[in-house]
């Protein structure tokens, strides 16, 4: 099987972008996005195309994906209006602060990753490794110092993919309370110089 990487996800694949993404993060989000059949339809909508690096096969089919923030915005962020728009104004109260706290970060001269992954048939390829340097090379062709992730500590798994690739912990952030919500006690940053 030959793999294709390339900018943006095509129209074709986004609802297959959408479930992806709900399968690699719904256990962190499910509590706060879900149930899945309001999640899919609230993150296909404000999944940024441009703000993606997708891997297909010969056929089209989407293998992996990873998401990044630019100053024009997120990959999967979504706006308040979006927010309300599928969760109501009453969802959208108590959703909005938790997902604020959750991906609130201040900037930095890091290239931030927003999200990586990959097909459960497509896992040992390769494919997450190739999407990783592919988004380093955007990083580096958009003059920044270095990529930046975050990985939660309850995924060693990621955590030692990333640090196979040069990613390295810079910083531990405990979440508190909100583990109740999230299912992960702290948050781990790691930086990758490009």
């Amino acid at each position: 099987m030959r793999v294709t990487l390339r900018h943006g996800i095509p129209e074709s694949a986004r609802d297959a972008a959408a479930q992806l993404y709900w399968q690699a993060f719904g256990g962190k989000l499910g509590r706060v996005l879900g149930p899945e059949a309001r999640a899919l339809p609230f993150v296909r909508a404000v999944m940024r195309p441009d703000h993606a690096i997708v891997a297909l096969d010969d056929a089209g089919r989407l293998l992996g994906m990873a998401g990044y923030r630019s100053a024009e915005g997120s990959f999967a962020g979504g706006s308040v209006e979006e927010v309300r728009a599928h969760y109501g104004r009453l969802g959208a109260a108590w959703r909005l602060p938790l997902l604020w706290a959750l991906g609130h970060e201040g900037p930095d001269d890091h290239f931030a990753l927003d999200g990586i992954c990959v097909a459960a048939d497509a896992r040992g390829l390769g494919i997450g490794s190739a999407l990783v340097e592919a988004i380093c090379d955007e990083a580096r062709a958009r003059g920044h110092a270095g990529v930046r992730l975050e990985v939660v500590d309850s995924n060693p798994r990621a955590r030692a993919l990333y640090e196979r690739l040069g990613f390295r912990v810079t910083r531990e952030t405990p979440i508190g309370a909100l583990r109740l919500v999230f299912g992960f006690r702290a948050a781990l940053t790691m930086v990758r110089p490009v």
